[in-house]
């Protein structure tokens, strides 16, 4: 595996089609690189899963409280160039139902997915992020996060991802700078069964 030095400025354009191509390969509807610096970080977005009393608030290692929040995720951006967006087009209904679950499982793998192939293509620093609590989606059958509970590591560590929410990432302006129309889903049904939604992550690349 070849190593690259950190803040390396330029991914030659192959290298970056290689790491597009291989997120819709995973399942990705697209996906777009784009500069780190675009990525807005605003602080009532991470408020919001305490404010609102999410479910999931503590439950996971990958979620707040249990994260460095907008201030850790802004200083880790200075670390980074570039990053890889990506998005799945989902039925909007889907998103409220049993398969919301699946929905978000393949979510986080395309994330870590692309993070490990941009590790193995040299750029040691890559890292993912994607949405959802990964205790709901990967331990539902477990009383607990081991990390969180027990200190020990975790046992989804090659898919499970933190959740940009909890780093108060702006997904619609994220989608926006990748040039995608965001559209909310909805649960309130309606004549058009067929309406879709996206899901997105990222990968941090150096």
């Amino acid at each position: 595996m070849k190593t690259r030095g950190t803040n390396n400025k330029l991914i030659p354009s192959r290298e970056k089609e290689e790491l597009v191509q291989y997120a819709i390969s995973l399942g990705a509807t697209d996906a777009r690189m784009i500069s780190a610096k675009d990525i807005s970080i605003e602080n009532h977005l991470a408020a919001i899963c305490k404010e609102s009393a999410c479910e999931n608030y503590g439950l996971a290692m990958s979620c707040p409280p249990h994260v460095s929040g907008p201030s850790g995720f802004r200083n880790l951006l200075t670390q980074f160039e570039h990053a890889l967006v990506f998005k799945m087009d989902v039925l909007s209904e889907h998103l409220f139902s049993h398969q919301r679950l699946d929905i978000f499982r393949l979510l986080h793998e395309i994330a870590s997915g692309v993070q490990r192939k941009a590790v193995l293509m040299g750029f040691s620093n890559a890292k993912g992020f994607a949405g959802g609590s990964c205790k709901m989606i990967f331990c539902l059958d477990q009383k607990d996060c081991n990390v969180v509970a027990h200190g020990g590591p975790c046992r989804n560590p090659l898919q499970a991802r933190p959740s940009m929410s909890g780093f108060g990432v702006n997904v619609s302006k994220l989608m926006e700078t990748a040039g995608w129309v965001m559209n909310r889903a909805s649960s309130g049904g309606g004549s058009d069964n067929e309406a879709m939604a996206p899901v997105s992550g990222l990968v941090l690349i150096s």
